[in-house]
């Protein structure tokens, strides 16, 4: 969803063409990149007739030409998972006893590798 989709002025989201939502976020970043890059206009103004800013329009764009179509989707923002959780403790964790509590496991983790586990990293882990 479009944060404001008011901003957006481009002729081809005036409420004319059905299938052209301004308030699709994906459909509009795809049209600015396109009314730059094939219909010539200028960054700022095809970043502006879209609702976006140049410094937008530019990260938008190198979201595109790295991954496509699905560049245009927003990402989950924040941490992407465990940082201390390597392959090789999350391989000791799935090898120890199921008896082991998480509190536990996660001292033998502490002993072993020298990383600090929360224990509800630990069960999440199993």
């Amino acid at each position: 969803m479009h944060l404001d989709p008011s901003r957006v002025t481009a002729v081809l989201f005036d409420g004319r063409h059905p299938f052209f939502l301004p308030e699709d976020k994906v459909q509009v970043k795809y049209e600015m990149l396109r009314a730059h890059l094939v219909d010539g206009m200028s960054v700022t103004a095809a970043a502006a007739t879209h609702g976006y800013s140049r410094a937008a329009f530019y990260l938008v764009a190198t979201s595109f030409s790295e991954a496509g179509m699905a560049g245009l989707v927003d990402q989950r923002r924040g941490r992407r998972g465990p940082t201390k959780l390597t392959p090789e403790i999350a391989s000791f964790i799935a090898d120890a006893d199921v008896t082991r509590s998480g509190a536990v496991l996660s001292e033998d983790v502490a002993e072993r590798f020298g990383v600090v586990l929360h224990r509800r990293t630990v069960e999440r882990a199993r």
